[in-house]
């Protein structure tokens, strides 16, 4: 069981240099916190400036509670005063048990 977070976040050209510190930055906490499995940063080919951050933690519980840990909401501050528009956060099951289950 775990779940998948995926965030696609849109920034200008001349502030991706530092939306890519600032998240990578962000997975180096990340990576200390209980649960968290593994994380990638992808960049679309189409749609410049589009980063999409994808993040596998071992049950939803971990990740609410990175969510809310204060050393991320200070990096995620930063990183929303750069972007053209809100960041947008999605949570997948990795198996439909843990759907049922809320974790």
């Amino acid at each position: 069981m775990g779940v998948k977070v995926i965030i696609e976040r849109s920034v200008s050209p001349d502030n991706q240099g530092e939306l890519a510190e600032l998240l990578k930055d962000l997975r180096a906490k990340a990576i200390h916190q209980p649960g968290y499995v593994s994380g990638e940063t992808l960049f679309a080919i189409d749609r410049p400036g589009t980063h999409l951050v994808i993040s596998t933690w071992e049950n939803l519980r971990d990740w609410k509670a990175w969510e809310k840990d204060p050393q991320r909401s200070e990096i995620v501050e930063r990183i929303e005063a750069l972007l053209n528009s809100p960041s947008k956060a999605s949570v997948f099951a990795t198996t439909p048990r843990s759907i049922a289950e809320g974790v």
